[in-house]
């Protein structure tokens, strides 16, 4: 599925002078849309976004791979900066080979990481080579 076709405004239409285009979208649009590596191989598809609220940035997508009709799939937090939204082909693009993502930093859906850690953020991050958007807030409960 992509963006286009989860599009019950008509933001997305080919028409240039209307609409936000791929520069400007909603994040429902987003969920379930198709992630592919540079090779073209399907790598699952996009379950969630990931707000950081103090910062107000996307800092990740929860990747879905893997198993069947939603069984047994596990999730990846992959860092916002590492998907490059292919709008000729209507997916999001992320460099990494199928083996890799099957070897990266996963869950479940029952069993989230604290994803505000920093420690977690900064391995989640140097496993896809990226560069924090920003710091996040210390956790405090």
């Amino acid at each position: 599925m992509n963006y286009q076709e989860q599009d019950s405004y008509g933001m997305y239409t080919e028409i240039k002078d209307g609409g936000p285009g791929p520069q400007l979208m909603g994040a429902h649009t987003l969920h379930g849309n198709d992630v592919r590596n540079r090779r073209g191989e399907d790598l699952g598809d996009i379950k969630e976004i990931m707000l950081d609220m103090h910062s107000g940035k996307v800092a990740y997508a929860v990747l879905s791979y893997g198993g069947f009709l939603g069984m047994g799939d596990k999730l990846f937090a992959v860092p916002w900066s590492a998907l490059k939204l292919d709008t000729v082909k209507k997916c999001f693009v992320l460099d990494v080979e199928k083996d890799r993502l099957g070897n990266a930093p996963g869950f479940d859906k029952d069993h989230w990481p604290d994803m505000a850690d920093k420690a977690w953020a900064q391995d989640i991050n140097h496993y896809y080579g990226q560069t924090p958007h920003a710091p996040l807030k210390e956790h405090t409960s």
